[in-house]
């Protein structure tokens, strides 16, 4: 949930222009870039509790560290510090606030995953400078362990208030996701409407598979919770108008048109003027296009709107201008650089593009689902045709290694970017997520008291 860059713009006159807003991210290979996108928990050493937003030891704090000691550039909310932007003209990436206190990198578009590992590691090395003198460690999972929501702090952010009142409207676990989930993902371009659909069509089938080889949520309020990924199960409950695997992907005739109609009959949270957010919550873009906002009578769009809007889309795979690897639990170190990469290698090269359509192509939109479904409680144990995950899960991991080596991307020591791949063969070869490793932990070593995940999972 990136917070947008606001810039000026006319009134949206037809649909044609939001079409067209998507298409404009078409680009030419060489100009592919990977932005990576990771957030954490932070909490409170001596105390394991969640940290607030403003204190001696607090999220502000973080920030105002970060501003001081490294460069990086406040972005304010109505007078309040809500984000950072990175030091140095035209570097890219930023540093946001998810509602429950979450700490998101998004980075900035890179070429490499070598680049892309150097960047998180440079983020994490700083926050650590940061919040240790403050006594604040950061926990990477797909879900917070240990905390309430009650317990669980609220950001001082205006669309969040918005989102909170109406997600108690459409499921049972929206606030769950908006408070206590943390994921990473990927963004990543295409060249134009035909590679799109293809790059879509393979994400959005392989995005369980994904979910199963990163799953890194067995605990809720310090006991397990029954599934491996938590957080993809609580994005079934969460809000069905917004949310899914969308089986239109899959349909003849789907491109940019098809994706800007759905997006215009998706709810809309929020409009945004003069810094204040107006609840338009459960409109339709369609109706504000028109002018006919309820909220808002006359008032029309204009393409800072739009970007908003799409912004408040969350199906497994989102579109904007690139494409979204939304599927995976957030997690330790390693995985913040193994999770792009075995994306890149999949979706940056041809052949390995056509091999991995190949292996999902046969799946019906009742598979798809069915794969989607069963995920969070079985990972890579789940069924899908006549095989698993698990299964599938080498095979996709294989195909994004020749990926990489195709890429031929190096670094200074001569290694590809195969190398980030090297985290994720023993969980795919022994069918074993970190959510089993942790629950064996939690069994046997930690004898039931979650506490242990903070000291042996902190960054």
């Amino acid at each position: 949930m990136t917070e947008p860059v606001k810039t000026e713009h006319p009134p949206v006159q037809a649909r044609d222009e939001l079409v067209a807003y998507l298409e404009q991210g078409s680009k030419p290979a060489d100009a592919w870039r990977i932005g990576t996108e990771h957030e954490k928990f932070g909490f409170l050493t001596d105390t394991l509790a969640p940290i607030p937003y403003d204190g001696e030891k607090s999220v502000k704090a973080v920030l105002e560290g970060l501003r001081d000691q490294f460069g990086w550039s406040p972005v304010f909310e109505n007078d309040v510090l809500i984000a950072l932007n990175c030091p140095g003209e035209g570097a890219g990436g930023s540093i946001t606030l998810e509602p429950g206190g979450q700490f998101e990198l998004s980075g900035a578009p890179l070429e490499t995953i070598h680049e892309t590992c150097q960047e998180v590691n440079t983020h994490l090395d700083q926050v650590r400078a940061v919040s240790k003198g403050l006594g604040i460690g950061f926990l990477g999972l797909g879900f917070s362990p240990k905390w309430t929501l009650e317990e669980t702090p609220i950001m001082p952010k205006g669309r969040y208030q918005i989102m909170r009142d109406y997600m108690q409207l459409k499921g049972k676990l929206g606030r769950d996701m908006m408070f206590r989930s943390a994921t990473v993902q990927v963004n990543l371009d295409f060249s134009d409407e035909a590679d799109m659909i293809k790059k879509f069509r393979v994400s959005l089938a392989l995005q369980p598979i994904a979910t199963a080889i990163f799953a890194n949520s067995p605990f809720t309020e310090g006991k397990p919770n029954g599934f491996l990924s938590y957080r993809s199960e609580i994005w079934r409950d969460t809000d069905p108008d917004r949310t899914g695997m969308l089986p239109f992907v899959f349909e003849q005739g789907f491109g940019f048109e098809r994706y800007v109609d759905y997006a215009l009959d998706v709810p809309m949270y929020f409009v945004k003027r003069d810094g204040i957010y107006h609840n338009v919550a459960g409109s339709s873009f369609r109706d504000f296009l028109e002018g006919k906002l309820e909220a808002l009578p006359g008032i029309h769009p204009t393409m800072d709107d739009w970007v908003d809007h799409l912004t408040t889309l969350f199906p497994e795979v989102r579109m904007k201008q690139f494409l979204e690897m939304r599927g995976c639990d957030g997690g330790p170190w390693r995985s913040l650089c193994a999770m792009p990469a075995l994306w890149v290698g999949l979706l940056y090269d041809d052949t390995a593009l056509n091999a991995a359509w190949d292996l999902v192509k046969d799946w019906s939109a009742d598979e798809r689902q069915a794969l989607r479904d069963d995920v969070p409680k079985l990972a890579l144990k789940a069924p899908i045709g006549n095989t698993t995950a698990g299964e599938i899960a080498k095979s996709m991991l294989e195909i994004s290694k020749t990926g990489l080596k195709a890429r031929n991307q190096r670094d200074g020591l001569g290694r590809t970017e195969e190398l980030f791949l090297s985290a994720l063969d023993e969980v795919v070869s022994q069918s074993r997520t970190p959510a089993e490793e942790m629950l064996a932990k939690f069994a046997d070593e930690w004898h039931g008291d979650i506490d242990h995940i903070f000291r042996e999972y902190a960054y």
